[in-house]
């Protein structure tokens, strides 16, 4: 069990929470990850990477966007509420060390899991650059957190409704384009934000780090359900990453695996809304 023990609301569907972990907040290092679960016996196990730990409070934060049944559970859940399970930390941690000029790529929701890499990146002695995006103004999250953190920090907007009016390749290119480039590029985000990154930077050979998010059941390895590409290797990202070259990672393999329960999944959202709002007139 795992109680909630703060619950905010940045939009319509992102939530931040911190949970009572004081064992995985004592833990946890950059880039690691925790799965847990909303219900007691049938419940769907999900993976959310640790945003930030407070080991004074015993607790960690994740923040998190519905995008299913699952998370839309979490959602309507408040502090003083109980977790069944919350399994963690889990994953392999970031590798921190003095590279040199980092540049930080995080789109809408992996904006939260880049905050604590940016963070150990800055704290090593890094020139760390920040690029955060978002569709518009109201997704964006974390700007003050990665403000205090970087060396420069550049917002992006698709709809141009704050800072740039332009997607995080743009900067991006722009900043390889610089002498001297940049000697590593870290991306979290969706999988296509992620891959176009990581084409951004191929010409200009930095290398580049993605973190993966993809379905998983167990988060040991056994159940196969998060195998990934990676150049000429099958690899599990509960237990291989979730951290990968993003030169060398199958993206369009890895989105077609994402997509294979996407008509299961709205099924099974659709149900749990309309039984939440049954008496409610709900459009989906």
């Amino acid at each position: 069990m795992s109680r909630i023990l703060y619950k905010q609301q940045f939009s319509d569907d992102v939530f931040l929470m911190r949970l009572h972990a004081p064992l995985i907040a004592e833990e946890r290092k950059a880039g690691q990850f925790i799965i847990l679960q909303t219900d007691d016996d049938y419940g769907e196990r999900i993976p959310l990477t640790i945003a930030d730990a407070d080991t004074n409070e015993g607790s960690i934060t994740i923040i998190f966007q519905v995008v299913g049944k699952t998370t839309k559970q979490l959602s309507f859940m408040n502090a003083g509420d109980e977790l069944p399970a919350l399994v963690g930390p889990l994953g392999t941690p970031t590798h921190i060390e003095q590279f040199g000029r980092v540049v930080c790529v995080g789109g809408g929701i992996g904006v939260a899991p880049l905050h604590p890499i940016a963070q150990a990146l800055k704290a090593a002695g890094n020139h760390v650059s920040i690029i955060i995006g978002a569709r518009n103004k109201d997704l964006l999250i974390l700007e003050n957190e990665m403000k205090s953190i970087a060396d420069e920090l550049i917002i992006c907007t698709d709809n141009g409704s704050y800072g740039r009016k332009d997607l995080v390749t743009a900067p991006l290119k722009e900043l390889c384009e610089q002498h001297p480039k940049p000697d590593m590029v870290i991306a979290i985000g969706p999988p296509v934000m992620m891959k176009f990154c990581s084409e951004t930077t191929r010409p200009y050979h930095v290398f580049t780090q993605v973190s993966l998010n993809t379905i998983m059941v167990d988060g040991t390895g056994m159940c196969g359900g998060c195998r990934v590409n990676v150049g000429k290797e099958v690899k599990f990202v509960c237990v291989d990453g979730p951290e990968f070259d993003g030169h060398l990672v199958d993206f369009d393999n890895m989105i077609n695996r994402l997509n294979a329960y996407k008509d299961i999944e709205r099924h099974h959202y659709k149900c749990f809304v309309k039984n939440a709002f049954k008496d409610e007139e709900v459009v989906l």
